[in-house]
């Protein structure tokens, strides 16, 4: 029988579960296994330099370890970054989570588009990249936000979003009278999707990256011809989903009904990751 393929799914904290629940709802017949590398969490407020090198080191790690044959950096910070450098280095495919500036575009219809991300995932080039080449023609308001990244997180561990904070953290995008689209380009965002909306005075567009993702990776399973038997288990139930965290934490504990919800049922604490000891 032809093994499910294996799909590394990194992130520096917990965003990335959104990115692994859009990849199951697709593929559930694959092995996933979840890295949080929560030792050096935020990356959003780290330099070019350090998440070119920490990425690069945690990555070889992990991939020594979990054997994947697929790997998808679900943080917008870090693909921005770091993926020229990753997949010089790696054989297995490299899938990263990039701003959805091409369907927001496609999707607007006032040419008006917010886009919602964290501080460095705004300011790097590659996201102004993504704007000259896919919305030249467009008016986009960028907000950069750390803080929602936190609310996120607080909110995987049963810490309800104050509705007026978030209202006020959105309050410069709906400043634009026309904007009619945004992007959640932070994978920790789609997790309290629902709250923004809630939060929002207006009703518009949310996109994210999440769907895209999963296609790219379907796409990337198909063309290997090992693993063409997958077509007779996506519609399977996903296996067990192993979560491995870069550093324990008693933060961990507060989220293990979290982690239950999105098929994360085996959890690897400090004893199991040693290997990351000395890492900076």
């Amino acid at each position: 029988m032809t093994p499910a393929p294996r799909i590394l799914v990194f992130d520096s904290g917990v965003g990335g579960l959104s990115i692994l629940d859009a990849l199951k709802q697709r593929l559930g017949g694959c092995e996933f296994v979840y890295a949080s590398d929560n030792a050096a969490f935020p990356y959003g407020v780290k330099s070019q330099a350090y998440l070119v090198e920490r990425v690069d080191a945690v990555l070889k790690r992990l991939i020594k370890e979990v054997e994947p044959d697929i790997i998808v950096v679900a943080c917008n910070t870090a693909s921005t970054v770091v993926l020229p450098s990753i997949r010089d280095h790696f054989k297995a495919p490299v899938v990263g989570v990039v701003p959805a500036i091409k369907p927001a575009v496609a999707l607007s219809r006032t040419g008006v588009i917010g886009l919602l991300a964290t501080p460095g995932t705004v300011n790097r080039d590659y996201t102004q990249t993504l704007i000259k080449q896919f919305a030249s023609d467009c008016e986009i308001v960028k907000v950069g936000s750390s803080r929602l990244v936190e609310i996120a997180e607080q909110a995987l561990r049963g810490n309800s979003p104050d509705k007026s904070e978030l209202g006020g953290i959105l309050a410069p995008l709906f400043a634009a009278d026309k904007l009619d689209t945004i992007v959640l380009a932070c994978t920790h965002f789609p997790l309290i999707a629902q709250e923004l909306k809630d939060a929002s005075p207006r009703s518009v567009n949310w996109i994210d990256s999440g769907e895209a993702i999963a296609r790219r990776v379907e796409s990337l399973i198909a063309q290997n011809p090992v693993n063409q038997a997958l077509s007779n288990k996506i519609s399977t139930p996903a296996l067990s989903t192993k979560a491995i965290f870069t550093k324990a934490s008693d933060e961990i504990n507060s989220l293990r009904g979290a982690l239950l919800k999105f098929g994360c049922d085996n959890i690897a604490f400090c004893e199991d990751i040693a290997l990351f000891e000395g890492l900076k």
